[in-house]
Protein backbone atom coordinates (compact mmCIF):
# COMPACT_ATOMS: atom_id res chain seq x y z
CA UNK A 1 0.00 0.00 0.00
CA UNK A 2 1.30 3.43 -0.98
CA UNK A 3 0.19 6.32 1.23
CA UNK A 4 -0.42 9.57 -0.69
CA UNK A 5 1.62 12.63 0.19
CA UNK A 6 0.42 14.30 3.37
CA UNK A 7 -1.66 11.30 4.52
CA UNK A 8 -0.78 9.37 7.67
CA UNK A 9 -2.58 6.35 9.11
CA UNK A 10 -2.05 6.06 12.86
CA UNK A 11 -4.35 3.08 13.42
CA UNK A 12 -2.93 -0.46 13.25
CA UNK A 13 -3.32 -2.45 10.04
CA UNK A 14 -5.30 -5.67 10.45
CA UNK A 15 -6.21 -8.52 8.15
CA UNK A 16 -7.51 -7.27 4.78
CA UNK A 17 -7.34 -3.62 5.86
CA UNK A 18 -5.30 -2.91 2.74
CA UNK A 19 -8.43 -3.76 0.70
CA UNK A 20 -10.15 -0.70 2.24
CA UNK A 21 -7.29 1.71 2.91
CA UNK A 22 -6.13 1.71 -0.70
CA UNK A 23 -4.12 4.46 -2.33
CA UNK A 24 -7.15 5.50 -4.39
CA UNK A 25 -9.39 5.66 -1.31
CA UNK A 26 -6.85 7.69 0.66
CA UNK A 27 -6.43 10.08 -2.28
CA UNK A 28 -10.18 10.68 -2.30
CA UNK A 29 -10.18 11.22 1.46
CA UNK A 30 -7.33 13.71 1.22
CA UNK A 31 -9.03 15.60 -1.61
CA UNK A 32 -12.34 15.85 0.27
CA UNK A 33 -10.59 16.96 3.45
CA UNK A 34 -8.55 19.66 1.71
CA UNK A 35 -11.54 20.88 -0.27
CA UNK A 36 -14.23 20.91 2.39
CA UNK A 37 -12.82 20.79 5.93
CA UNK A 38 -12.58 24.57 6.20
CA UNK A 39 -16.29 24.91 5.45
CA UNK A 40 -17.09 22.11 7.88
CA UNK A 41 -15.32 23.93 10.69
CA UNK A 42 -17.04 27.20 9.83
CA UNK A 43 -20.42 25.50 10.04
CA UNK A 44 -19.56 24.00 13.43
CA UNK A 45 -18.63 27.51 14.59
CA UNK A 46 -22.00 28.71 13.31
CA UNK A 47 -23.68 26.14 15.56
CA UNK A 48 -21.90 27.65 18.55
CA UNK A 49 -22.98 31.17 17.58
CA UNK A 50 -26.58 30.07 17.20
CA UNK A 51 -26.56 28.47 20.64
CA UNK A 52 -25.11 31.65 22.17
CA UNK A 53 -28.01 33.59 20.66
CA UNK A 54 -30.53 31.11 22.09
CA UNK A 55 -28.90 31.18 25.52
CA UNK A 56 -29.16 34.98 25.46
CA UNK A 57 -32.92 34.81 24.93
CA UNK A 58 -33.18 34.34 21.18
CA UNK A 59 -35.49 31.90 19.47
CA UNK A 60 -35.83 29.69 16.42
CA UNK A 61 -38.05 30.40 13.45
CA UNK A 62 -38.53 29.98 9.72
CA UNK A 63 -35.90 31.90 7.75
CA UNK A 64 -36.86 35.11 5.95
CA UNK A 65 -33.95 34.77 3.52
CA UNK A 66 -35.18 31.41 2.19
CA UNK A 67 -38.86 32.26 1.89
CA UNK A 68 -38.64 32.00 -1.92
CA UNK A 69 -37.52 28.36 -1.60
CA UNK A 70 -40.48 27.51 0.64
CA UNK A 71 -42.85 29.20 -1.78
CA UNK A 72 -41.17 27.93 -4.95
CA UNK A 73 -42.32 25.21 -7.34
CA UNK A 74 -39.75 22.40 -7.26
CA UNK A 75 -39.49 18.68 -6.56
CA UNK A 76 -36.72 16.35 -5.45
CA UNK A 77 -35.45 13.60 -7.72
CA UNK A 78 -37.75 10.57 -8.15
CA UNK A 79 -36.98 7.53 -5.97
CA UNK A 80 -33.83 5.64 -6.89
CA UNK A 81 -33.81 1.87 -7.56
CA UNK A 82 -34.29 -0.02 -4.32
CA UNK A 83 -35.62 3.06 -2.50
CA UNK A 84 -39.17 3.37 -3.82
CA UNK A 85 -40.61 0.98 -1.21
CA UNK A 86 -39.26 1.66 2.29
CA UNK A 87 -42.16 0.49 4.43
CA UNK A 88 -39.87 -1.22 6.94
CA UNK A 89 -36.31 -0.17 7.73
CA UNK A 90 -34.08 -1.89 10.27
CA UNK A 91 -31.09 -0.22 11.88
CA UNK A 92 -27.90 -1.60 13.38
CA UNK A 93 -24.11 -1.56 13.40
CA UNK A 94 -22.00 -3.13 10.68
CA UNK A 95 -20.49 -6.13 12.45
CA UNK A 96 -20.58 -9.26 10.30
CA UNK A 97 -23.41 -11.09 12.10
CA UNK A 98 -25.62 -7.99 12.16
CA UNK A 99 -24.90 -7.36 8.49
CA UNK A 100 -26.29 -10.77 7.53
CA UNK A 101 -29.23 -10.70 9.96
CA UNK A 102 -30.30 -7.21 8.92
CA UNK A 103 -30.11 -7.98 5.22
CA UNK A 104 -32.13 -11.18 5.78
CA UNK A 105 -34.64 -9.60 8.20
CA UNK A 106 -37.44 -8.99 5.71
CA UNK A 107 -37.03 -5.22 5.99
CA UNK A 108 -36.89 -3.23 2.77
CA UNK A 109 -33.91 -1.14 3.92
CA UNK A 110 -31.04 -1.69 6.31
CA UNK A 111 -29.49 1.42 7.84
CA UNK A 112 -25.90 0.25 8.13
CA UNK A 113 -24.70 2.38 10.98
CA UNK A 114 -21.30 3.94 11.57
CA UNK A 115 -22.90 6.52 13.86
CA UNK A 116 -25.11 6.25 16.96
CA UNK A 117 -25.41 2.44 17.03
CA UNK A 118 -21.68 2.01 16.49
CA UNK A 119 -18.63 2.72 18.61
CA UNK A 120 -15.89 4.35 16.53
CA UNK A 121 -13.15 1.93 17.45
CA UNK A 122 -10.69 1.75 14.59
CA UNK A 123 -11.35 -1.96 14.08
CA UNK A 124 -15.15 -1.44 14.08
CA UNK A 125 -14.85 1.16 11.34
CA UNK A 126 -12.52 -0.69 8.97
CA UNK A 127 -14.07 -4.11 9.58
CA UNK A 128 -17.49 -2.55 8.99
CA UNK A 129 -16.34 -1.26 5.60
CA UNK A 130 -15.04 -4.72 4.73
CA UNK A 131 -18.36 -6.29 5.75
CA UNK A 132 -20.35 -3.88 3.58
CA UNK A 133 -18.02 -4.38 0.63
CA UNK A 134 -18.40 -8.15 0.96
CA UNK A 135 -22.18 -7.90 1.42
CA UNK A 136 -22.64 -5.85 -1.73
CA UNK A 137 -20.83 -8.60 -3.61
CA UNK A 138 -22.74 -11.35 -1.79
CA UNK A 139 -19.48 -12.65 -0.33
CA UNK A 140 -20.35 -12.25 3.33
CA UNK A 141 -20.82 -15.15 5.76
CA UNK A 142 -20.30 -15.74 9.46
CA UNK A 143 -19.96 -18.68 11.84
CA UNK A 144 -20.66 -18.11 15.52
CA UNK A 145 -18.45 -19.54 18.29
CA UNK A 146 -21.21 -22.12 18.80
CA UNK A 147 -20.87 -23.24 15.19
CA UNK A 148 -24.03 -21.62 13.78
CA UNK A 149 -23.57 -20.52 10.17
CA UNK A 150 -25.04 -17.29 8.77
CA UNK A 151 -25.37 -16.65 5.03
CA UNK A 152 -27.34 -14.25 2.84
CA UNK A 153 -30.79 -15.22 1.59
CA UNK A 154 -32.09 -14.67 -1.92
CA UNK A 155 -33.88 -11.39 -1.15
CA UNK A 156 -32.01 -8.82 0.89
CA UNK A 157 -32.63 -5.28 2.10
CA UNK A 158 -31.24 -2.22 0.34
CA UNK A 159 -28.17 -0.93 2.16
CA UNK A 160 -28.23 2.72 3.26
CA UNK A 161 -25.08 3.77 5.13
CA UNK A 162 -25.11 6.28 7.97
CA UNK A 163 -21.73 8.02 8.36
CA UNK A 164 -20.85 9.97 11.47
CA UNK A 165 -21.98 13.58 11.89
CA UNK A 166 -19.98 16.63 10.90
CA UNK A 167 -18.75 17.17 14.48
CA UNK A 168 -16.88 13.89 15.05
CA UNK A 169 -13.20 13.49 14.09
CA UNK A 170 -11.39 10.39 12.89
CA UNK A 171 -8.12 10.53 14.78
CA UNK A 172 -6.56 7.51 13.08
CA UNK A 173 -6.18 9.23 9.70
CA UNK A 174 -4.32 12.53 9.40
CA UNK A 175 -4.14 14.74 6.33
CA UNK A 176 -1.45 17.41 6.45
CA UNK A 177 -1.15 16.70 10.17
CA UNK A 178 -4.86 17.18 10.96
CA UNK A 179 -7.45 14.53 11.86
CA UNK A 180 -10.03 14.18 9.12
CA UNK A 181 -13.78 14.33 9.70
CA UNK A 182 -15.31 10.99 10.66
CA UNK A 183 -18.17 11.77 8.29
CA UNK A 184 -15.84 11.99 5.29
CA UNK A 185 -13.94 8.86 6.32
CA UNK A 186 -17.14 6.78 6.53
CA UNK A 187 -18.66 8.23 3.36
CA UNK A 188 -15.60 8.19 1.13
CA UNK A 189 -14.50 4.63 1.88
CA UNK A 190 -17.97 3.20 1.29
CA UNK A 191 -18.50 5.30 -1.84
CA UNK A 192 -15.12 4.53 -3.40
CA UNK A 193 -15.33 0.77 -2.89
CA UNK A 194 -19.01 0.23 -3.69
CA UNK A 195 -20.54 2.95 -5.84
CA UNK A 196 -19.65 1.66 -9.31
CA UNK A 197 -20.43 -1.94 -8.36
CA UNK A 198 -23.83 -0.93 -6.99
CA UNK A 199 -24.66 1.03 -10.15
CA UNK A 200 -23.61 -1.90 -12.30
CA UNK A 201 -25.96 -4.21 -10.36
CA UNK A 202 -28.96 -1.88 -10.60
CA UNK A 203 -28.85 0.15 -7.40
CA UNK A 204 -26.58 2.88 -6.12
CA UNK A 205 -24.67 4.32 -3.16
CA UNK A 206 -27.24 5.48 -0.62
CA UNK A 207 -26.71 7.32 2.67
CA UNK A 208 -28.44 8.59 5.79
CA UNK A 209 -27.10 11.97 6.93
CA UNK A 210 -27.19 12.60 10.71
CA UNK A 211 -27.09 15.62 13.03
CA UNK A 212 -27.61 18.26 10.32
CA UNK A 213 -28.58 21.61 11.86
CA UNK A 214 -29.09 23.82 8.80
CA UNK A 215 -29.58 23.85 5.04
CA UNK A 216 -26.00 25.09 4.72
CA UNK A 217 -24.79 21.83 6.27
CA UNK A 218 -26.94 19.97 3.73
CA UNK A 219 -25.38 22.08 0.98
CA UNK A 220 -21.94 20.99 2.14
CA UNK A 221 -22.96 17.33 1.86
CA UNK A 222 -24.35 17.99 -1.61
CA UNK A 223 -21.07 19.53 -2.72
CA UNK A 224 -19.18 16.53 -1.30
CA UNK A 225 -21.44 14.24 -3.33
CA UNK A 226 -20.83 16.20 -6.53
CA UNK A 227 -17.08 16.12 -6.01
CA UNK A 228 -17.00 12.40 -5.24
CA UNK A 229 -19.13 11.51 -8.26
CA UNK A 230 -16.94 13.60 -10.55
CA UNK A 231 -13.83 11.94 -9.14
CA UNK A 232 -14.83 8.44 -10.22
CA UNK A 233 -16.89 9.43 -13.26
CA UNK A 234 -20.46 8.86 -12.05
CA UNK A 235 -23.24 11.25 -13.14
CA UNK A 236 -24.83 13.74 -10.73
CA UNK A 237 -27.71 12.25 -8.79
CA UNK A 238 -26.19 8.77 -8.54
CA UNK A 239 -25.84 9.22 -4.80
CA UNK A 240 -29.08 9.47 -2.82
CA UNK A 241 -29.30 10.66 0.76
CA UNK A 242 -32.01 10.70 3.39
CA UNK A 243 -31.54 13.38 6.03
CA UNK A 244 -32.28 12.51 9.63
CA UNK A 245 -34.38 15.44 10.77
CA UNK A 246 -33.15 15.15 14.34
CA UNK A 247 -32.05 18.60 15.48
CA UNK A 248 -34.31 21.38 16.68
CA UNK A 249 -32.93 24.06 14.33
CA UNK A 250 -33.37 21.79 11.29
CA UNK A 251 -37.11 21.53 11.95
CA UNK A 252 -37.39 25.13 10.75
CA UNK A 253 -35.42 24.39 7.55
CA UNK A 254 -37.00 21.16 6.27
CA UNK A 255 -37.83 22.50 2.81
CA UNK A 256 -34.46 24.20 2.46
CA UNK A 257 -32.62 20.99 3.37
CA UNK A 258 -34.58 19.05 0.74
CA UNK A 259 -33.89 21.81 -1.77
CA UNK A 260 -30.13 21.80 -1.22
CA UNK A 261 -30.00 18.04 -1.79
CA UNK A 262 -32.81 17.87 -4.34
CA UNK A 263 -30.90 15.99 -7.08
CA UNK A 264 -29.52 13.63 -4.43
CA UNK A 265 -32.44 13.64 -2.00
CA UNK A 266 -34.21 10.51 -0.78
CA UNK A 267 -36.34 12.31 1.80
CA UNK A 268 -36.35 12.94 5.54
CA UNK A 269 -36.53 10.70 8.58
CA UNK A 270 -38.09 11.61 11.93
CA UNK A 271 -35.07 11.04 14.18
CA UNK A 272 -37.18 11.29 17.29
CA UNK A 273 -34.63 10.55 20.02
CA UNK A 274 -31.96 12.97 18.84
CA UNK A 275 -34.69 15.57 18.25
CA UNK A 276 -35.69 15.37 21.93
CA UNK A 277 -32.01 15.58 22.91
CA UNK A 278 -31.57 18.62 20.66
CA UNK A 279 -34.60 20.36 22.18
CA UNK A 280 -33.06 19.93 25.63
CA UNK A 281 -29.58 20.93 24.48
CA UNK A 282 -30.51 24.07 22.59
CA UNK A 283 -32.64 25.51 25.42
CA UNK A 284 -30.97 23.85 28.39
CA UNK A 285 -30.59 27.06 30.40
CA UNK A 286 -34.01 28.53 29.62
CA UNK A 287 -35.89 27.15 32.63
CA UNK A 288 -39.48 25.98 32.74
CA UNK A 289 -40.44 26.95 29.20
CA UNK A 290 -38.19 24.20 27.84
CA UNK A 291 -38.16 21.73 30.72
CA UNK A 292 -39.18 18.19 29.81
CA UNK A 293 -40.54 15.58 32.23
CA UNK A 294 -39.17 12.04 32.59
CA UNK A 295 -37.93 10.66 29.29
CA UNK A 296 -40.59 7.91 29.27
CA UNK A 297 -43.33 10.55 29.36
CA UNK A 298 -42.12 12.37 26.22
CA UNK A 299 -44.12 10.43 23.67
CA UNK A 300 -44.67 11.12 19.98
CA UNK A 301 -48.14 12.50 20.71
CA UNK A 302 -47.08 15.39 22.98
CA UNK A 303 -47.74 18.72 21.22
CA UNK A 304 -44.25 19.75 20.12
CA UNK A 305 -43.41 16.26 18.83
CA UNK A 306 -46.75 15.97 17.05
CA UNK A 307 -46.15 19.29 15.28
CA UNK A 308 -42.70 18.15 14.17
CA UNK A 309 -43.86 14.86 12.64
CA UNK A 310 -46.92 16.36 10.96
CA UNK A 311 -44.79 19.08 9.36
CA UNK A 312 -42.22 16.53 8.23
CA UNK A 313 -44.76 14.42 6.34
CA UNK A 314 -46.43 17.46 4.77
CA UNK A 315 -43.07 18.94 3.72
CA UNK A 316 -41.71 15.75 2.21
CA UNK A 317 -44.83 14.88 0.24
CA UNK A 318 -45.19 18.45 -1.02
CA UNK A 319 -41.76 18.02 -2.63
CA UNK A 320 -42.14 14.41 -3.82
CA UNK A 321 -39.88 12.98 -1.11
CA UNK A 322 -40.21 10.03 1.24
CA UNK A 323 -41.10 10.64 4.88
CA UNK A 324 -39.73 7.88 7.11
CA UNK A 325 -40.98 7.39 10.66
CA UNK A 326 -39.09 7.02 13.89
CA UNK A 327 -37.46 4.17 15.76
CA UNK A 328 -39.27 1.46 17.66
CA UNK A 329 -36.57 0.67 20.21
CA UNK A 330 -38.23 -2.20 22.08
CA UNK A 331 -36.28 -5.45 22.34
CA UNK A 332 -38.54 -8.51 22.70
CA UNK A 333 -37.99 -10.47 25.91
CA UNK A 334 -37.27 -14.19 25.69
CA UNK A 335 -38.56 -14.66 29.24
CA UNK A 336 -41.46 -12.28 29.96
CA UNK A 337 -44.55 -12.71 27.78
CA UNK A 338 -46.45 -9.99 29.65
CA UNK A 339 -43.73 -7.42 28.91
CA UNK A 340 -43.80 -8.43 25.26
CA UNK A 341 -47.57 -8.16 24.97
CA UNK A 342 -47.63 -4.64 26.40
CA UNK A 343 -44.65 -3.45 24.40
CA UNK A 344 -45.76 -5.00 21.11
CA UNK A 345 -49.09 -3.26 21.54
CA UNK A 346 -47.32 0.07 21.91
CA UNK A 347 -45.17 -0.62 18.85
CA UNK A 348 -48.25 -1.43 16.79
CA UNK A 349 -49.98 1.71 18.02
CA UNK A 350 -46.94 3.83 17.16
CA UNK A 351 -46.58 2.41 13.65
CA UNK A 352 -50.31 2.67 13.01
CA UNK A 353 -50.23 6.37 13.88
CA UNK A 354 -47.29 6.91 11.54
CA UNK A 355 -48.84 5.01 8.64
CA UNK A 356 -52.16 6.84 9.01
CA UNK A 357 -50.37 10.20 9.21
CA UNK A 358 -48.79 9.57 5.81
CA UNK A 359 -45.32 8.25 6.60
CA UNK A 360 -44.00 5.99 3.84
CA UNK A 361 -42.23 3.61 6.20
CA UNK A 362 -40.69 3.39 9.63
CA UNK A 363 -37.74 2.12 11.66
CA UNK A 364 -37.29 -0.86 13.96
CA UNK A 365 -34.25 -1.87 15.99
CA UNK A 366 -34.89 -5.63 16.20
CA UNK A 367 -35.73 -8.22 13.53
CA UNK A 368 -38.69 -9.48 15.59
CA UNK A 369 -40.40 -6.10 15.08
CA UNK A 370 -40.16 -6.23 11.28
CA UNK A 371 -43.39 -8.27 10.85
CA UNK A 372 -45.45 -5.86 12.98
CA UNK A 373 -44.20 -2.79 11.15
CA UNK A 374 -44.68 -4.45 7.78
CA UNK A 375 -48.21 -5.63 8.62
CA UNK A 376 -49.24 -2.12 9.66
CA UNK A 377 -47.82 -0.43 6.58
CA UNK A 378 -49.11 -3.19 4.28
CA UNK A 379 -52.57 -2.40 5.62
CA UNK A 380 -52.28 1.24 4.58
CA UNK A 381 -50.10 1.00 1.46
CA UNK A 382 -51.36 -2.25 -0.04
CA UNK A 383 -49.46 -2.79 -3.29
CA UNK A 384 -48.32 0.84 -3.52
CA UNK A 385 -44.62 1.36 -2.77
CA UNK A 386 -45.30 4.53 -0.78
CA UNK A 387 -47.96 7.19 -0.18
CA UNK A 388 -46.12 10.27 -1.38
CA UNK A 389 -49.32 11.29 -3.14
CA UNK A 390 -50.89 11.94 0.29
CA UNK A 391 -50.08 15.65 0.42
CA UNK A 392 -51.38 16.56 3.89
CA UNK A 393 -52.61 19.98 2.78
CA UNK A 394 -54.49 20.08 6.08
CA UNK A 395 -51.24 20.58 8.01
CA UNK A 396 -50.32 24.14 8.98
CA UNK A 397 -47.63 24.17 11.67
CA UNK A 398 -46.38 27.43 13.16
CA UNK A 399 -43.01 28.16 14.75
CA UNK A 400 -44.79 28.62 18.06
CA UNK A 401 -46.23 25.11 17.84
CA UNK A 402 -42.82 23.60 17.10
CA UNK A 403 -41.42 25.40 20.13
CA UNK A 404 -44.22 24.52 22.54
CA UNK A 405 -42.18 22.26 24.80
CA UNK A 406 -43.94 23.72 27.84
CA UNK A 407 -47.20 22.01 26.86
CA UNK A 408 -45.64 18.56 27.41
CA UNK A 409 -47.54 16.89 30.27
CA UNK A 410 -45.81 14.97 33.04
CA UNK A 411 -43.39 15.52 35.88
CA UNK A 412 -39.83 14.81 36.96
CA UNK A 413 -39.55 11.84 39.29
CA UNK A 414 -36.87 10.11 41.30
CA UNK A 415 -37.52 6.99 39.22
CA UNK A 416 -36.92 8.98 36.05
CA UNK A 417 -33.67 10.42 37.40
CA UNK A 418 -32.51 6.97 38.50
CA UNK A 419 -33.31 5.54 35.09
CA UNK A 420 -31.34 8.27 33.34
CA UNK A 421 -28.32 7.74 35.57
CA UNK A 422 -28.40 3.95 35.22
CA UNK A 423 -28.94 3.97 31.45
CA UNK A 424 -26.22 6.56 30.93
CA UNK A 425 -23.62 4.64 32.91
CA UNK A 426 -24.54 1.24 31.48
CA UNK A 427 -24.47 2.59 27.93
CA UNK A 428 -21.11 4.30 28.35
CA UNK A 429 -19.63 1.15 29.90
CA UNK A 430 -20.60 -0.78 26.77
CA UNK A 431 -19.59 2.06 24.43
CA UNK A 432 -16.10 2.30 25.89
CA UNK A 433 -15.73 -1.47 25.35
CA UNK A 434 -16.69 -1.13 21.68
CA UNK A 435 -20.47 -1.68 21.54
CA UNK A 436 -22.73 1.16 20.40
CA UNK A 437 -26.16 -0.52 20.43
CA UNK A 438 -26.98 -1.86 23.89
CA UNK A 439 -30.06 -3.62 25.25
CA UNK A 440 -31.00 -2.01 28.60
CA UNK A 441 -34.34 -2.55 30.35
CA UNK A 442 -35.81 -4.12 27.17
CA UNK A 443 -34.94 -1.09 25.05
CA UNK A 444 -32.24 -0.74 22.41
CA UNK A 445 -30.18 2.18 23.63
CA UNK A 446 -27.83 4.01 21.32
CA UNK A 447 -25.94 7.28 21.57
CA UNK A 448 -29.11 9.30 20.93
CA UNK A 449 -31.08 7.82 23.81
CA UNK A 450 -28.04 8.01 26.09
CA UNK A 451 -27.79 11.70 25.17
CA UNK A 452 -31.37 12.25 26.37
CA UNK A 453 -30.52 10.57 29.67
CA UNK A 454 -27.42 12.62 30.44
CA UNK A 455 -28.77 15.94 29.09
CA UNK A 456 -31.91 15.67 31.21
CA UNK A 457 -29.76 15.12 34.30
CA UNK A 458 -27.71 18.21 33.37
CA UNK A 459 -30.80 20.32 32.72
CA UNK A 460 -32.59 19.27 35.90
CA UNK A 461 -29.45 19.84 37.98
CA UNK A 462 -28.61 23.26 36.56
CA UNK A 463 -32.19 24.49 36.82
CA UNK A 464 -32.69 23.30 40.44
CA UNK A 465 -35.59 21.01 39.56
CA UNK A 466 -37.54 19.50 42.44
CA UNK A 467 -38.47 15.83 42.09
CA UNK A 468 -41.88 14.35 42.84
CA UNK A 469 -40.59 13.31 46.28
CA UNK A 470 -39.68 16.90 47.19
CA UNK A 471 -35.92 16.47 46.76
CA UNK A 472 -33.97 18.99 44.67
CA UNK A 473 -31.65 17.60 42.00
CA UNK A 474 -28.08 18.27 43.11
CA UNK A 475 -24.69 16.90 42.19
CA UNK A 476 -24.58 15.07 45.51
CA UNK A 477 -27.89 13.37 44.74
CA UNK A 478 -26.72 12.31 41.28
CA UNK A 479 -23.48 10.96 42.75
CA UNK A 480 -25.40 8.96 45.36
CA UNK A 481 -27.85 7.54 42.81
CA UNK A 482 -24.95 6.58 40.55
CA UNK A 483 -23.40 4.54 43.34
CA UNK A 484 -26.72 2.92 44.18
CA UNK A 485 -27.53 2.05 40.58
CA UNK A 486 -24.05 0.65 39.92
CA UNK A 487 -24.41 -1.58 42.98
CA UNK A 488 -27.42 -3.22 41.28
CA UNK A 489 -25.46 -4.10 38.14
CA UNK A 490 -23.76 -7.48 37.60
CA UNK A 491 -20.05 -7.85 38.14
CA UNK A 492 -17.49 -5.80 40.01
CA UNK A 493 -18.62 -2.17 40.57
CA UNK A 494 -15.03 -1.12 39.79
CA UNK A 495 -15.65 -2.20 36.19
CA UNK A 496 -17.99 0.77 35.84
CA UNK A 497 -15.53 3.34 37.18
CA UNK A 498 -14.51 4.80 33.82
CA UNK A 499 -18.10 4.89 32.57
CA UNK A 500 -19.22 6.58 35.80
CA UNK A 501 -16.47 9.17 35.47
CA UNK A 502 -17.38 9.85 31.83
CA UNK A 503 -21.06 10.13 32.69
CA UNK A 504 -20.36 12.66 35.43
CA UNK A 505 -18.19 14.61 33.00
CA UNK A 506 -21.11 15.04 30.58
CA UNK A 507 -24.05 15.10 33.04
CA UNK A 508 -23.11 17.31 35.99
CA UNK A 509 -20.11 19.46 34.97
CA UNK A 510 -20.61 23.22 34.77
CA UNK A 511 -19.89 23.23 31.03
CA UNK A 512 -22.20 21.18 28.82
CA UNK A 513 -20.41 18.83 26.40
CA UNK A 514 -22.02 19.17 22.97
CA UNK A 515 -21.97 15.40 22.48
CA UNK A 516 -21.09 12.71 25.00
CA UNK A 517 -19.25 10.83 22.26
CA UNK A 518 -16.57 13.55 22.03
CA UNK A 519 -15.02 13.11 25.51
CA UNK A 520 -15.74 9.38 25.36
CA UNK A 521 -13.84 9.11 22.06
CA UNK A 522 -10.81 10.72 23.72
CA UNK A 523 -10.73 7.77 26.15
CA UNK A 524 -10.48 5.30 23.28
CA UNK A 525 -7.21 4.02 21.81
Amino acid sequence: MTTPAGVEITGPMGDRYDEILTTEALELLADLHRTFDGRRRELLDARDRRYAELAAGGTLGFLDETKDIREGDWQVAPPAPGLADRRVEITGPTDRKMTINALNSGAKVWLADFEDANTPLWDNLVQGQLNLRDANRRQVDFTSPEGKAYTLGEETATIVVRPRGWHLPEKHVLVDGEPIAGSLFDFALYFLHNAQHLVDTGRGPYFYLPKIESHLEARLWNDVFVRAQETIGLPPGTIRATVLLETYPAAFEMEEILYELRDHSAGLNAGRWDYIFSAIKKFRTRGRDFMLPDRAQVTMTVPFMRSYTELLVATCHKRGAHAIGGMAAFIPSRKDAAVNETAMGKVREDKTREANDGFDGSWVAHPDLVPICREVFDGVLGDRPNQIEKKRDDVHVTAEELLDVAATPGNVTEAGLRNNVSVGIQYLAAWLRGTGAVGIFNLMEDAATAEISRSQVWQWLHNDVVLDNGETVTRELVERLADEEISKLPGDPAAYAEARQTFMEVAVADDFAEFLTLPAYERMP
